[in-house]
């Protein structure tokens, strides 16, 4: 409700009722920061087991429509969803809060390990490194669309739109944002029409025992007053963060102009955190490809490395930006020292990237949380997620043809647009490694941080034994 009666979103009230104070929650969100290895499914994993079994601060029907409003984001749906729940709990210093923990390990780890990349990048250790890892992370994305398909498939219905969007992006390359439009659309009609196939009420993951109800979780079922629509604090709260985003690209394109690496750097990725809807998986072609042939920052393969780098730290995957920014600006530094400049362009494309999760959820978690229980919204919400893990095997069948060969063939038939390997061209090193990830993961229940170790000492052990031949 917006006038005099609405409360302001950022104003005092008794949402503390709950009993969880600031200090217990920056150790929360410290702790979910910190376990936050694996992708998207891994990361929302780790925050359902400690926000809503371990916890109990939220119910898990409240956790799942917050995640799917996440999933319709462009952006990484974990750390705004980590966001949205803070401010739920805390207010908006409560989403800073969780948003600023879950991406500042991740940033750190990786800023040391793209020093570690140009410094030490054409040594054989670094080399076997990363050759073991990208045939790891193809495992672990093999996995990402089954943990999240559990989740998402929850009926012939979802299983349709998965795979009608696999075979869109794959075969035809319909755009990402087309894909969620459509799959949306066919949810909201769906829930709209009274089909109980787009009614679905299962959580986040298959779960044992007992399902937390919203009543009887910490925060209750309840709207907190903090988190009631008010426009007048949306507006305010979206002009902040607006000129906090797009500021620093002003000042950079007044002081060094159109054509300097760190204008591209801000306008690209500005651009990438209003279209990668699905988060670094859905994104990690198309930037591949613009990073690679229209930028030059990265050489072919390149993006993989930083996929690894990726995986093996805390925090979301689209931290891989990071590495694209440090590249660019590393190899394009202008007047500055590259390693100057590199640290810049991490700094500036993480800035841009993840202050707008900030925006997306400010603005419109207040009317999202309104909505709770509307079944059309519901299904249209569910229907994404499902396109979503289509996008996903579509990412996970390019890693595979792109890591396991040498040589891709183009299929071309009309709109027809199919990249085929050329079998006999098989890295075999690359298929056994990546078989052995899959088998740890799959199997034998190992970690992603375990499994990706293991997977560098052997791509390591196996470049010094062999060159990597």
């Amino acid at each position: 409700m917006v006038g005099d009666t609405a409360v302001r979103a950022d104003a005092p009230s008794n949402d503390h009722a709950h009993g969880v104070s600031i200090g217990e929650a920056v150790g929360v969100w410290a702790r979910v920061a910190a376990l936050s290895f694996g992708g998207p499914a891994g990361q929302i994993a780790v925050m359902h087991r400690i926000i809503v079994e371990e916890k109990r601060w939220i119910g898990e029907s409240r956790f799942l429509h917050a995640l799917n409003y996440c999933m319709l984001l462009p952006g990484p749906e974990a750390q705004q969803l980590a966001v949205y729940i803070g401010w739920l709990m805390h207010r908006t210093l409560g989403g800073l809060i969780a948003g600023l923990l879950f991406i500042l390990p991740g940033f750190l780890a990786i800023l040391a390990l793209s020093y570690v990349y140009v410094v030490f990048g054409d040594a054989r250790v670094v080399e076997g490194l990363f050759f073991g890892l990208k045939a790891a992370v193809l495992a672990v994305v093999v996995q990402a669309v089954f943990r999240i398909g559990s989740r998402a498939l929850a009926n012939p219905a979802m299983i349709a739109i998965a795979g009608a969007a696999f075979i869109a992006i794959f075969a035809f390359k319909v755009p990402f944002p087309l894909i969620v439009a459509a799959a949306a659309l066919v949810g909201y009609l769906g829930s709209k029409s009274g089909m109980r196939l787009f009614r679905v009420s299962a959580g986040h993951a298959a779960t044992r025992g007992a399902v937390l109800q919203d009543r009887d979780s910490l925060l209750g079922e309840a709207t907190p007053a903090h988190a009631r629509p008010d426009l007048r604090w949306s507006l305010k709260i979206s002009g902040v963060l607006l000129c906090l985003w797009l500021g620093p690209i002003a000042l950079i394109w007044f002081f060094a102009g159109g054509d300097s690496v760190f204008t591209h750097i801000g306008i690209f990725f500005s651009k990438m955190a209003v279209v990668t809807f699905g988060g670094a998986y859905a994104a990690l072609a198309y930037v591949a490809q613009e990073a690679v042939q229209h930028y030059g920052w990265l050489r072919p393969g390149e993006m993989l490395d930083g996929l690894g780098m990726a995986e093996t730290t805390p925090g979301p995957l689209i931290m891989v930006l990071q590495f694209v920014g440090f590249l660019g600006a590393y190899r394009d530094p202008g007047g500055l020292n590259p390693m100057v400049a590199a640290t810049s362009g991490a700094i500036l494309t993480t800035w841009v990237t993840f202050t707008p999760c900030f925006l997306w959820i400010f603005l419109g978690a207040p009317f999202i949380e309104k909505l709770r229980g509307n079944a059309a919204l519901s299904g249209a919400m569910s229907a994404i997620t499902a396109a979503v893990v289509g996008v996903i095997l579509n990412l996970a069948v390019w890693l595979a043809v792109h890591t396991l060969f040498r040589t891709v063939t183009v299929l071309s038939a009309g709109p027809l647009h199919i990249e085929l390997p050329v079998l006999s061209t098989l890295i075999l090193p690359s298929a056994l490694m990546a078989a052995a990830a899959a088998f740890a993961l799959f199997k034998l229940k190992s970690t992603v941080p375990v499994t990706l170790g293991l997977s560098a000492l052997a791509g390591i052990g196996w470049v010094l034994l062999t060159g990597g031949n």
